[in-house]
């Protein structure tokens, strides 16, 4: 009893030099390789079974490239597409998310934290990071000075900058900013 035939492996020049090149390119895909290592040894004339036993693979691994390579060529030996999971955030979500964060402010803070949009909005918070980033949102970087809404800020000001222009004797003023970089004045 016969099985079913393979399909004859018959290089054109340009496919072998292509495939041969691909097998020895230290930068190629490990995959690619592979494939174009086992479409060569079919096209020496080897069964699926020989190929397989010679590369440690399956038989049925090399008689699917064996059979795409037949039907579409080099291209053949490329993944196909695949569609993956389905998104689970529509674009009205996602528009939300980006006119929440630009036009709005949470009640508590100056900006936007990721986790409070994202209670906020009902996502979750890797989603919200997930957007922001693919739009280059960043509300806790102000490109505009903003003035505090603390009733003291006058007072506070004056403070530190009656500090800066009478020091007091054998003192030191230490600036403390919002990366955690200390400066000795």
């Amino acid at each position: 009893m016969a099985g079913r035939q393979a399909g004859e492996v018959v290089l054109s020049p340009h496919a072998r030099t292509f495939l041969e090149g691909q097998v020895r390119r230290h930068k190629a895909p490990r995959s690619l390789s592979d494939r174009c290592r086992m479409v060569l040894l079919c096209a020496e004339g080897l069964q699926s079974k020989e190929v397989a036993a010679r590369l440690g693979v399956h038989e049925h691994t090399v008689g699917k490239w064996r059979r795409r390579f037949v039907e579409d060529g080099i291209e053949g030996l490329t993944d196909e597409y695949r569609a993956g999971r389905p998104r689970t955030v529509s674009d009205a979500q996602v528009t939300q998310v980006i006119e929440r964060t630009l036009n709005t402010t949470p009640k508590d803070a100056t900006h936007w934290p990721i986790r409070s949009m994202a209670a906020e909005i009902g996502l979750s918070h890797t989603t919200i990071r997930r957007i922001w980033s693919a739009f280059g949102l960043q509300p806790h970087r102000a490109e505009t000075f903003k003035l505090s809404t603390d009733p003291l800020f006058v007072d506070k000001v004056r403070d530190i900058v009656g500090l800066y222009m009478s020091p007091p004797n054998r003192a030191i003023v230490l600036c403390v900013d919002e990366k955690s970089q200390i400066q000795a004045l």
